[in-house]
């Protein structure tokens, strides 16, 4: 369902390019996600990266994330980890924080830049904070494991929790280890 209307791909899809045109980033990244997701229109990634970068440029930070995704996971441009660390970096400035915990992954694998385990703690911190549960859940496994902090099973237990990553069974296993 739209807001108050009929919900109608099409006649969106004909708004957003219609305020892209007119150079409104947040259209140009919605457009985008038309293109790359088929809705209203055909399926075309290589308008979806066009578009993306248009408002990518313009310092949207979700255009900025989606670009860096697609070069991250090949949609509609060769793979350039490269690239994806950057656009997540410039996201994850801005606060963006699925494109916090995607960039604390790349720094804690090395993937698209040096590996650096202070860095990808802080980002995984940074988009926690910001209420991502996947980056809460890749805080409680660095504390599990001792990845670029002390292994700390309690603290690893409380960012599982508010990830909701553990059920009561398995939170209950991990009392009675403590």
């Amino acid at each position: 369902m739209g807001i108050g209307v009929e919900k109608d791909e099409t006649k969106a899809f004909e708004y957003y390019k219609i305020s892209a045109e007119k150079g409104y980033n947040e259209a140009q990244n919605e457009f985008a996600l038309s293109y790359e997701n088929g809705y209203g229109t055909e399926k075309d990634l290589k308008q979806a990266v066009y578009w993306y970068n248009k408002a990518a440029e313009d310092g949207n930070e979700f255009a900025q994330f989606n670009l860096g995704r697609c070069y991250q996971n090949r949609i509609g441009v060769k793979k350039d980890e490269t690239k994806a660390f950057e656009y997540y970096k410039k996201s994850a400035k801005k606060g963006h924080n699925e494109a916090q915990n995607a960039l604390a992954l790349l720094y804690e694998n090395g993937y698209g830049t040096k590996k650096d385990l202070e860095k990808a703690i802080y980002w995984y911190n940074k988009a926690a904070e910001n209420e991502n549960e996947l980056a809460q859940c890749n805080l409680g496994r660095c504390y599990e494991f001792g990845i670029g902090v002390e292994k700390d099973e309690i603290k690893a237990f409380e960012y599982y929790k508010k990830s909701g990553d553990y059920n009561e069974n398995d939170i209950a296993l991990l009392y009675e280890m403590n």
